[in-house]
């Protein structure tokens, strides 16, 4: 998890680099950013889905991981839109595909009523990626801009090449990896598609709202990973490598607390024995996190980081509570099509539509110097709805399966 998500991630850190050299607009980053890693979403994650219920998994773990080396690898030399379009392409289908492949894994690890700390090792493990990313990315942007590209090849395509070249021993790494044995069946991993399908339909009353208010919450998060490092060099002057370091702190910190907070949560949750007492921490978590998507409107920096550590904060505990709440409520036959199904249309969503969707807005408000006016007006709007969903979500919650 962390590595992928430091292959997927280093490239916001270094956009602005990459957009200079290659004079694109911020409609065309957002692109990249966006839609690039939200279209393998869309179109794998329910295959992979049903595969994770049905295949062995740590063989579907392996391919991810090929994906995200071969994308970072294929970004250092990558020249035009659609090329580097390709190569973030399979940066995605890497990093967050292997999403649900590791939360039907840990799922199995782990009983029940501590599966919830069992998943934010895995949340712990995206956020440490995200947050070595930036600091990772800026410290070697440094590096490479004092002494030079590796081959000649610019500072910022010199770090994915690094990168990628690591990357192939932990595929190396992976291969070594055992099946652990799959717990609490209902219909069983060989159950016919059509059965399976009518029994995630039974489920939809729940499911619909959570992953509203999962999406929304995500694409406030998306879009302040993707346009924070912009609007940090556009409105407050500062160098990716005078923010890399505290930045990847942000993000590491908020990741970090706010597992451990998801991982309590959900399980007291859980134990309360309500129904939808599971859901409790990710409707606080929502409510908490609202006000500080206006964080590209901070009067300075140190407000900015505040404010930008209480949204990724809130929207950790909100993706742990809502991971361990799919692992707990549904039967182990649905995990892995409910994750890929919440993928496919959360990736679309938060990953393909919101960065785009901020420069929609700030090309309505004026154009690209109302960056950060765009950012706040859509963060703040769809946590709104996230908060929503969860609430629903949590009224219409079943049983957990037994």
């Amino acid at each position: 998890m962390a590595a992928g998500n430091v292959m997927l991630g280093v490239f916001s850190a270094v956009q602005e680099q990459a957009k200079a050299e290659l004079g694109f607009s911020d409609f065309q980053m957002s692109l990249l950013n966006g839609l690039a890693v939200s279209i393998p979403l869309a179109v794998l994650a329910v295959p992979v889905g049903l595969l994770v219920d049905r295949a062995v998994r740590v063989r579907l773990l392996l391919w991810t991981a090929v994906a995200w080396t071969a994308g970072t690898l294929l970004t250092a030399f990558a020249h035009s839109l659609p090329l580097l379009f390709a190569a973030r392409m399979l940066g995605g289908v890497g990093a967050n595909i292997s999403t649900t492949i590791a939360i039907s894994l840990a799922a199995d690890l782990s009983l029940p009523d501590r599966r919830g700390r069992s998943l934010l090792l895995l949340t712990i493990g995206k956020y440490a990626g995200t947050g070595l990313a930036f600091a990772l990315g800026g410290w070697l942007l440094g590096l490479f801009l004092d002494r030079g590209g590796l081959f000649g090849l610019a500072a910022w395509r010199s770090i994915h090449l690094m990168l990628g070249l690591a990357s192939i021993g932990i595929v190396a790494a992976l291969a070594f990896m055992k099946e652990p044995p799959r717990l609490e069946t209902k219909a069983g991993p060989r159950a016919p598609l059509g059965e399976i399908f009518r029994e995630l339909g039974s489920y939809s009353r729940f499911l619909v709202p959570l992953f509203l208010g999962q999406i929304g919450v995500l694409m406030a998060d998306a879009a302040a990973a993707i346009w924070a490092a912009p609007v940090l060099s556009r409105s407050y002057g500062v160098t990716p490598q005078e923010f890399a370091g505290w930045m990847g702190a942000v993000i590491f910190g908020a990741g970090i607390l706010g597992a451990l907070v998801g991982g309590i949560a959900a399980d007291a949750g859980h134990r309360t024995g309500r129904r939808g007492g599971i859901l409790l921490g990710a409707i606080f978590a929502s409510i908490i996190a609202m006000p500080a998507a206006l964080f590209p409107l901070a009067p300075d920096v140190p407000t900015f980081a505040l404010a930008l550590f209480v949204l990724l904060f809130g929207g950790t505990i909100t993706g742990l509570v809502t991971a361990t709440a799919l692992a707990v409520i549904l039967p182990n036959e649905l995990r892995g099509l409910s994750v890929g199904v919440f993928l496919a249309v959360g990736g679309l969503v938060a990953f393909g539509i919101a960065p785009t969707l901020v420069t929609v807005v700030s090309a309505w408000l004026g154009g690209e110097a109302m960056l950060d006016r765009a950012m706040a007006i859509v963060g703040l709007i769809v946590s709104l709805i996230g908060c929503a969903g969860f609430v629903i979500a949590w009224r219409n919650a079943p049983e957990p399966v037994r």
